[in-house]
């Protein structure tokens, strides 16, 4: 399954960027942009991260913060435009697990966003999982097991199997590929880059990566995750 993240942010700009960014890396978003929205998203929905401005039109975020921790125990980050130590380390004294100020670097924000998720688990818990025959993909811990024996994988290969295994059966093209794993980009050197990628995950995961059982080739179309 997607890891679902709640974004509470009152900025339209901000929240429609912050938005599509978490969805191009394949996460669910909801968005909120009071704390009335948010508290209604958390009692409807199981959230496995929060994303929460400071400043809301209805309230205060801090505040917010220590709501939720008195009833549940999901990850929260602080998005602010305060760089002021007071207020950073009131956020984390709160219970907030990291504090981003804006502006902020977009790969520097995916990238804590993933540490939260790593330190923390999906909601503090370690069994959001995801299973094809002898594989399970942890996805908090960002770790994949092959018949019970830890598999290293890269963030690239980490982001591909999450990819896959989330749309089981479903032709990904080239460009679906990149827009998840390679959001900005950057990292697409050439033609080649998916294909090298998937052969290396092929690697990892087929017994016979020649003949692939999971990961198969959709020629003219894309790759199937064949589960």
């Amino acid at each position: 399954m997607s890891l679902r993240i709640l974004l509470v942010e009152d900025d339209d700009s901000l929240h429609r960027g912050i938005q599509f960014t978490l969805q191009q890396e394949g996460f669910e978003v909801i968005g909120a942009r009071s704390l009335a929205e948010a508290r209604s998203a958390l009692a409807t929905h199981e959230v496995h991260l929060l994303l929460l401005d400071v400043q809301l039109p209805d309230g205060n975020g801090f505040d917010f913060c220590e709501q939720v921790r008195r009833e549940r125990d999901v990850p929260i980050i602080f998005l602010t435009a305060s760089d002021q130590e007071f207020d950073i380390v009131r956020g984390l004294d709160i219970g907030g697990d990291d504090y981003i100020t804006k502006p902020f670097r977009l790969r520097e924000f995916l990238s804590r966003i993933q540490a939260v998720l790593r330190r923390r688990g999906p909601s503090g818990r370690t069994e959001d999982t995801l299973a094809a025959g002898p594989l399970t993909l942890h996805v908090g811990e960002m770790r994949l097991d092959k018949h019970g024996r830890d598999i290293p994988l890269s963030v690239t290969e980490f982001r591909l199997m999450l990819l896959f295994m989330t749309h089981p059966r479903a032709v990904l093209s080239r460009d679906q590929i990149i827009r998840h794993v390679w959001p900005d980009g950057a990292e697409v050197l050439d033609d080649n880059t998916v294909a090298v990628n998937v052969r290396r995950l092929r690697e990892k995961v087929e017994e016979d990566p020649q003949n692939p059982q999971y990961l198969v080739t959709v020629r003219g179309a894309g790759y199937r995750w064949n589960v």
